[in-house]
């Protein structure tokens, strides 16, 4: 009987502890500069509860990523188009309006503009609503205006499954101890809400005039980086860093490009992809940079899982099966059509080392991002995938899975963009 009361006040205090440690996790106080991050699927907000990580990554693979790239691979200048490339995969914290309202934003680093949705904007006293000669309201693609001092209304799709009215404004935005006195967003007026609509709004970071990094750029100088954790990181959380101060000082980069018919973006030169000790053979264009036909590759995190045009993609696989050597073959599973089972000596090799090369960089990809394994049996799946063949089908994407547990650093002045590993989960 004694030994049975230890064991269950050991257990107890166990179980305490781990609640206790899983509460620290999850409230990390945000510093100046440094703004705690989670994932949706994180326990700390239980927005996707009693799903496994692996079925979430399946579930937002197939529903989130192919609207999101059909935007990303849009060929519209942001002067004649606006986006809000939408996908609130993961979270942050801040403060809103005068008094000070805590809110819960997606990030979405490749996004133009942000929005908030709150129940009554006007209970901010510095809430101000924005006329149509405001600088950014044609960038927004107004409603017609009857006259410069009418308010800049706009509509906007999001997700592939939500819409929603906005009227351009402006209010004090707190991201952990810094203050944006006259931050322009969208407030929203009216939702028509699918599953992906965020519960409150998106913060963006894309290059785009509206943007955070843009509103900001006199306070942190266009400089940001994120380490994102990883999917099935139930507690713990990134962060995302703005301005210069605290970031890798001896990071690797490679150079941050500009493509015209796609400025908002993060292009960067994907020269090839080896698998193992093997340059995979690619037709040319596959990765080419292009700024006349907007083609090349992005980093974005935005997207759940990276993707290749159809060629590249396939020559990839192909590699990657050969390697491995599956003898009880490949069976697809959502996106992902290299999913083999893990049981018995069905595999004759571990898989192989994913990397991707650019200008400058290696990016050897850690099993943990290549490699996505099922929680209901023993099932291994290539964690990359085919972009949409219904899209402009010129735009590869480093995408966050591939990501996750990295520092990446976005340095618009010095035209370059870092990757470091960092064990953020």
């Amino acid at each position: 009987m004694a030994f049975l009361l230890s064991l269950y006040i050991l257990l107890l205090c166990t179980s305490l502890n781990a609640a206790a440690a899983a509460a620290t996790t999850c409230f990390v106080p945000s510093k100046t500069g440094d703004i705690t991050l989670h994932h949706i699927n994180s326990n700390c907000y239980r927005f996707s509860s009693g799903i496994t990580p692996f079925d979430n990554i399946l579930q937002l693979s197939t529903t989130v990523d192919p609207f999101r790239l059909s935007l990303l691979a849009s060929s519209v200048p942001i002067a004649s188009g606006f986006h809000i490339l939408n996908s609130a995969i993961y979270l942050l914290r801040a403060n809103f309006g005068s008094p000070a309202q805590p809110l819960l934003l997606g990030l979405d680093p490749s996004a133009d503009a942000s929005f908030l949705t709150l129940s009554n904007f006007s209970s901010s006293s510095s809430f101000q609503a924005l006329p149509c000669s405001f600088t950014l309201c044609p960038l927004f693609k107004p409603l017609p205006c009857s006259s410069p001092s009418s308010l800049c209304f706009y509509n906007q799709s999001y997700g592939g499954d939500s819409s929603f009215s906005a009227v351009l404004a402006q209010d004090s935005l707190v991201l952990a101890a810094d203050t944006i006195p006259t931050f322009a967003f969208g407030a929203v007026t009216y939702f028509d809400a699918g599953p992906s609509f965020p519960k409150q709004g998106i913060l963006g970071l894309g290059r785009g005039p509206a943007s955070v990094v843009s509103q900001t750029a006199s306070v942190y100088h266009s400089i940001f980086s994120y380490c994102l954790p990883g999917y099935n990181s139930y507690y713990f959380s990134g962060s995302l860093r703005l301005g210069p101060l605290h970031q890798p000082p001896r990071i690797r980069t490679t150079p941050l490009l500009l493509n015209p018919h796609r400025p908002s973006l993060y292009y960067v030169n994907l020269t090839s992809v080896s698998v193992g000790r093997v340059r995979v053979a690619v037709p040319p264009a596959s990765f080419a940079f292009d700024p006349q036909s907007g083609a090349g590759t992005v980093v974005d995190a935005g997207t759940v899982i990276t993707r290749f045009v159809a060629p590249a993609y396939a020559a990839i696989r192909d590699e990657f099966r050969k390697q491995v050597n599956a003898s009880a073959g490949y069976e697809s599973l959502g996106a992902f059509d290299t999913c083999y089972s893990t049981a018995g000596d069905g595999v004759t090799a571990a898989p192989p080392t994913v990397t991707l090369h650019l200008d400058g960089l290696d990016i050897a990809l850690p099993a943990e991002n290549a490699m996505i394994h099922s929680s209901a049996r023993p099932l291994a799946c290539l964690a990359l995938a085919v972009a949409p063949t219904n899209v402009n089908a010129v735009v590869n994407v480093i995408a966050s899975y591939q990501q996750q547990n990295h520092r990446v650093m976005i340095d618009i002045p010095g035209s370059r963009v870092g990757f470091a590993r960092e064990n953020c989960s």
